[in-house]
């Protein structure tokens, strides 16, 4: 005769089918709920060390955003500071626009200009640096070199160097002043009176032709017989001069140079 169950509510089932049931039942609850205190704690020390690199790094940040807020304001200011400097009014325009400031000076000479360049006659009034003279000189544009009256070349040696020693005349005088200048090269001038060409010397000379100063080459020749003691060539008028065929004299010396020469026309 088997055992039966009497307790209301109870399922009918034997002793030995509910024990497992109840086994089964604690294997589970300890495997899933039940955790070793140490684990805990390990996790727990890593949660605090987590949260301890995050305000760190939060805090980094915070300080290197500041910085580059303060380097950019420096930035900026220094940027602004500059162009104040660069903006601000002179009292006077550059050099290149003194047309706008000109400086007022009643002992210079007047030269027209245009695009740059002065604007001359085929005759103008010549001052030769040094010997301090003035001369008559023609504007040729056919002549590649300039050329100036010259006596008594003689070449000679100084240092090591090729110089010459010449007389220029004294205009509306009967004398000469003697020059010494060294020898820039020597140029072969065919002439059409002559058969042959004639090696003639070269220097520099520095010279005025209105307010317009410049150092140039000349030729040294014997221009006795001609009408004008200088001759202006191409090696001056380029880049520099142009030439207006129907005016003479376009040009005005300084007047300093004009009070301390008593030939000039």
């Amino acid at each position: 005769m088997g055992f039966k169950w009497y307790r209301a509510g109870l399922p009918k089932l034997p002793i030995a089918t509910l024990a497992g049931i109840l086994l089964l039942t604690g294997c589970s609850a300890d495997r899933y709920f039940m955790v070793p205190k140490t684990d805990m704690n390990d996790l727990q020390g890593s949660i605090k060390s987590q949260r301890a690199t995050l305000v760190t790094m939060e805090e980094n940040a915070a300080v290197r955003h500041e910085q580059a807020i303060a380097q950019n304001r420096s930035s900026t200011q220094t940027i602004l500071e500059a162009i104040a400097t660069q903006v601000e009014k002179p009292e006077c325009p550059p050099v290149q626009a003194q047309k706008q400031c000109p400086t007022v000076d009643n002992s210079k000479g007047r030269a027209d200009r245009l695009k740059g360049k002065v604007i001359v006659g085929e005759v103008e009034n010549f001052y030769l640096a040094g010997p301090g003279l003035i001369y008559k000189a023609r504007i040729d544009s056919g002549a590649e070199t300039s050329s100036i009256n010259a006596r008594n070349i003689t070449r000679f040696e100084r240092d090591g160097n090729n110089w010459v020693r010449f007389d220029v005349p004294v205009p509306g005088a009967d004398r000469f002043v003697t020059l010494e200048k060294e020898i820039s090269r020597r140029v072969r001038v065919i002439q059409a009176s002559a058969e042959e060409a004639e090696r003639r010397v070269v220097v520099e000379l520095q010279f005025f032709i209105g307010d317009h100063q410049q150092v140039a080459e000349f030729t040294l020749a014997d221009r006795t017989n001609l009408t004008y003691e200088v001759l202006i060539g191409r090696n001056i008028l380029r880049d520099v001069m142009l030439v207006d065929v129907g005016k003479e004299y376009a040009t005005e010396l300084p007047e300093s140079i004009r009070n301390s020469n008593g030939n000039e026309s």
